[in-house]
């Protein structure tokens, strides 16, 4: 069982390691699409992932269009805070891919339109924030996804 992280266009370094920390936890691989908001050699990187940073399943793709052709993801689930569907109301399978755009803007705008039925919202019950921290909310699912999947495995 492999788990597959995707961040498009992430802009903060220590997200993106707090990220790579959360694969090397989970076994999981990363996936970055660019263009990054950083050099993947920065301080703030190495530091968010600790030395768990060269632990990472890290693949670094150019663009949308070369992760999909090189990956070639049976599905991917995209967390937006425009999802209709909850992360508790999905069903995860062997081969899903996690995506999640950028800190300030979200998913690429046409992706609202082209994955609209594969959104995913994590429910906050909170008034006050619009939304999660990007890594916070990739360690919500990805865990999500990973409960599911042991529950499959295991019986």
């Amino acid at each position: 069982m492999e788990i597959n992280i995707v961040l498009v266009q992430p802009e903060i370094a220590y997200n993106a390691g707090a990220v790579g920390r959360l694969c090397v936890a989970l076994d999981a691989r990363l996936h970055l699409i660019k263009p990054l908001g950083f050099v993947l050699t920065e301080r703030q990187l190495r530091r968010a992932g600790l030395d768990y940073w060269q632990h990472v399943k890290l693949s670094l793709h150019d663009s949308w269009q070369e992760f999909l052709t090189k990956e070639q993801p049976a599905r991917c689930l995209f967390g937006s805070t425009r999802g209709e569907t909850t992360l508790y109301d999905l069903d995860f399978k062997t081969g899903d891919y996690l995506v999640f755009g950028s800190e300030s803007c979200g998913l690429p705008p046409e992706f609202y339109t082209l994955y609209r039925e594969q959104l995913f919202v994590i429910p906050s019950p909170g008034e006050h924030a619009r939304s999660h921290n990007l890594s916070h909310a990739v360690a919500v699912a990805a865990y999500e996804m990973w409960r599911q999947l042991q529950i499959k495995t295991n019986g």
